[in-house]
């Protein structure tokens, strides 16, 4: 039984060298965006709505794009922005996909189901702007980002949504309900209503989509169970979910794969061939 509800969902702590991590990560986007940006294969700071946050980053491959990839970023809707990741683009750049990486508003200065809707927004102005199948990807509070977009209640046009045949919940959070008994929920304001209406794993998706859970073995266990729980239910929906242990992966470095062309993760993600993590 859980007494600690912040312990259970703490990850930096747990990882060595955990507080270094943002830090490389900054620099390692900002040079990546940099190159990008002089080789003439980048579009930054696109608006896609009206906030001040709520603006996205395009990065091209060479020659045409075989359609575009989207990445959540984490941080418990409390933190970070676009301007961390941009590296990990470079695997599905690689693999002939252009990448989309949006900022949204955090938390406390909005809800989820508000950043949600941010989330929607970006999909639908960057499918807009690149041709071709739209696959999700988003790491941690990102992962519930790109598992919520496949539900009927979310803002896509038709059109869009059916493009959207693939997506990848690395880490992700499905069942918000837990968040209600953290600390920090004092800045998302999460209400039984609300936890409710944005799990993923309480809502029935109603695309085709086929949905990796993508999570490290040695994350915490509440990771790993809510990366379980979203394949457990939605394979009963008759989708075509299913959850990987990433061998040797803690909650900051399962993201690598998206790096990696050959990685496991990003040919499953952007093929079309049967989910399989050989």
């Amino acid at each position: 039984m859980i007494v600690d509800w912040d312990e259970a969902y703490a990850n930096g702590v747990y990882i060595s060298g955990g507080a270094d991590y943002p830090a490389r990560w900054a620099a390692s986007a900002e040079a990546f965006r940099r190159d990008l940006v002089a080789a003439g294969r980048a579009k930054l700071d696109l608006h896609y709505g009206g906030g001040d946050r709520e603006r996205l980053d395009l990065f091209f491959p060479q020659g045409a794009p075989k359609g575009l990839m989207v990445f959540a970023h984490g941080g418990y809707w409390l933190a970070f922005d676009k301007s961390s990741w941009s590296h990990f683009a470079a695997g599905a750049l690689k693999r002939g996909w252009a990448v989309c990486l949006p900022s949204y508003t955090l938390a406390p200065q909005a809800r989820i189901h508000e950043i949600t809707r941010q989330f929607a927004n970006a999909v639908q102005f960057a499918a807009n702007q690149v041709g071709g199948p739209v696959r999700l990807a988003g790491h941690s509070a990102g992962g519930h980002l790109v598992s919520r977009m496949v539900c009927g209640d979310v803002a896509l046009d038709d059109a869009v949504r059916r493009r959207v045949t693939r997506i990848a919940s690395i880490s992700g959070l499905h069942d918000l309900r837990p968040l209600m008994r953290t600390q920090m929920n004092a800045a998302l304001r999460l209400d039984e209503a609300e936890a409710t209406l944005e799990s993923p794993a309480l809502r029935r998706p109603i695309t085709p989509s086929a949905v990796i859970c993508w999570v490290g073995s040695k994350e915490r266990p509440e990771f790993i169970r809510q990366s379980e729980l979203l394949a457990n239910i939605w394979t009963g929906l008759g989708v075509d979910a299913r959850c990987f242990h990433a061998a040797g992966r803690h909650h900051f470095n399962v993201i690598d794969d998206l790096a990696d062309p050959d990685s496991a993760l990003l040919r499953m993600l952007l093929d079309d061939a049967p989910l399989d993590a050989r």
